[in-house]
């Protein structure tokens, strides 16, 4: 197979064939913005519990990072996923004929995922506007009444739901939030802001940051700030980085040789060649085994997928500045793989090794392989009345109104590269795991009061950066998404704000529905 590169378009294409013409009113009792993970769990128990269900979606894709070369799921703790979440994984578990006690499958590929999902929607009759681009929320007397999309489409609800990875609805409903790292002194944490020591995902050889080794006057090599290191545990805003989950094969038959993306420029590689003359090969060390020959790559070490320090506008702007800093990841995150396997730089075993894969001609069809989704580690983060941190994650504080468990790492990506006494060095990389099962709090995914009352917050919910880099996991975003959505049904029931939901009937739906708490 000839490797040929399809455009990517997070926005501005999807603009451009978005209907206008025929603008429609669309009305439900709930509305969830996002086809996330989250959003389908939450469309899903809405429709369970009576509920009008309408899914307004800013791509054309159901599914996420889980449709979208996650395929590896990240688990702290199999038995702390419930409900609708573990039974997408016995879903996925029944397709793969898995082994395991209870039916289910971690390993999957995107297509499946996918797949899954769409059946789901489809089966439950909820209702998919794919394309749709937020400009503007209508609030009255403290709650949302409408959203309107770009295309004129506009929606109502009695409740809804910010399913986004980024947190778009709940900025424009007028609801608190923070980006970035906060200060370790904000809440009294210890593994918060900026953070240098862990040992991994860093140069294991000392690298010369400089375009001519030695001379600093000569100016840095590409994807090298010239940012001040800053102390430990100093906030700042920083967000950690993004990459692709790429699924590759090596499978000759469905295998595509990695095109050379537009706008490849192998200059911005030349860190890595300069680290790899140290001997040192990790870049592609994550790449990790799934069914039928695929894997997910993720990053691993010093210089791989994750294109640090790229990312730290994503979150507050504009669709037309996150087109670019979409393509620019593309261009990284492809051009890596071409720089590895065509570059003479790069030492010829190497380059065979990974002229070994390459992307799936059987996933990402319309896209040449190449998945669609970003993988946007962390946005906006919503400021509640409690906010999850290390103190919840260590079991120092326990929350009394638990709608999921979460149990993964306390996990951050690295946020920047920078210069250390004359060679480089990566920051923000923390790994450190909980005491076990934690319970995240029902307040944590509503906003305060004053700010709205009929919302809810399953993916940008309330927290820390680094409570949110434990609980950030696509199966505890279901888990979430499945009870914000329960607690919506609740409060259309009543009559009531979402933050006056009775937590004691709440919870007893939870565990008659499967969630663990």
């Amino acid at each position: 197979m000839v490797g040929k590169f399809e455009a990517l378009f997070y926005y501005s294409k999807q603009r451009q064939t978005a209907s206008s013409q025929n603008p429609q009113r669309i009305e439900a009792d709930l509305c969830i913005y996002g086809g996330t993970p989250a959003g389908i769990a939450a469309g899903i128990q809405g429709t369970r519990m009576g509920l009008r269900v309408v899914i307004a979606e800013f791509g054309v894709h159901l599914g996420g990072m889980t449709a979208s070369g996650l395929g590896r799921t990240d688990i702290g703790n199999k038995d702390a996923i419930g409900g609708i979440s573990r039974e997408f994984y016995r879903a996925l578990g029944q397709h793969y004929g898995s082994s395991e006690p209870d039916g289910s499958a971690w390993a999957f590929e995107p297509h499946v995922a996918e797949r899954i999902y769409a059946e789901w929607v489809e089966r439950e009759g909820i209702p998919v506007y794919y394309g749709q681009h937020l400009a503007s929320v209508a609030r009255r007397d403290g709650r949302i009444a409408e959203l309107t999309m770009e295309n004129g489409n506009t929606f109502q609800a009695g409740m809804f739901i910010d399913a986004t990875y980024e947190g778009d609805l709940l900025a424009m409903a007028g609801v608190s939030y923070h980006v970035g790292r906060e200060a370790n002194s904000v809440y009294r944490e210890t593994l918060n802001g900026i953070h240098f020591g862990h040992p991994k995902h860093n140069f294991y050889a000392w690298v010369d940051p400089y375009r001519v080794e030695g001379k600093p006057d000569s100016g840095l090599l590409p994807g090298v700030s010239d940012a001040e290191p800053g102390y430990q545990g100093q906030g700042d805003r920083s967000v950690q980085a993004y990459n692709f989950r790429i699924c590759l094969t090596n499978v000759p038959g469905n295998r595509i040789p990695f095109p050379q993306p537009p706008n490849y420029d192998p200059d911005r590689f030349a860190l890595l060649a300069r680290y790899l003359r140290t001997g040192v090969w990790d870049t592609l060390g994550l790449n990790v085994m799934m069914p039928r020959g695929k894997t997910d790559l993720n990053n691993r070490g010093g210089f791989s997928t994750d294109h640090i320090g790229a990312n730290h506008r994503w979150p507050e702007a504009s669709y037309e500045e996150r087109e670019r800093i979409y393509q620019d990841h593309v261009n990284y995150d492809l051009g890596l793989l071409y720089f590895l396997a065509n570059d003479d730089r790069v030492p010829a075993p190497i380059r065979g090794e990974v002229r070994g894969w390459g992307l799936p001609a059987d996933e990402f069809v319309d896209t040449n392989g190449w998945p669609h989704q970003l993988y946007v580690r962390e946005g906006r983060r919503m400021i509640s009345d409690i906010v999850m941190t290390e103190h919840h994650c260590r079991h120092y504080v326990k929350v009394e109104d638990s709608v999921g468990l979460a149990a993964y790492t306390m996990d951050s990506h690295n946020c920047r590269r920078i210069v250390l006494d004359g060679r480089c060095v990566n920051e923000g990389n923390v790994e450190i795991s909980p005491t076990g099962p934690y319970p995240v709090s029902y307040r944590a995914i509503v906003p305060k009061t004053e700010e709205c009352t009929n919302l809810l917050v399953p993916v940008c919910l309330s927290a820390s950066h680094i409570a949110y880099g434990s609980i950030r996991m696509e199966p505890v975003f279901m888990i979430l998404g499945q009870s914000a959505a329960t607690a919506a049904a609740m409060a259309l029931e009543k009559g009531c704000a979402v933050q006056e939901v009775d937590y004691k009937a709440l919870r007893l739906r939870l565990e008659l529905d499967g969630q663990r708490l």
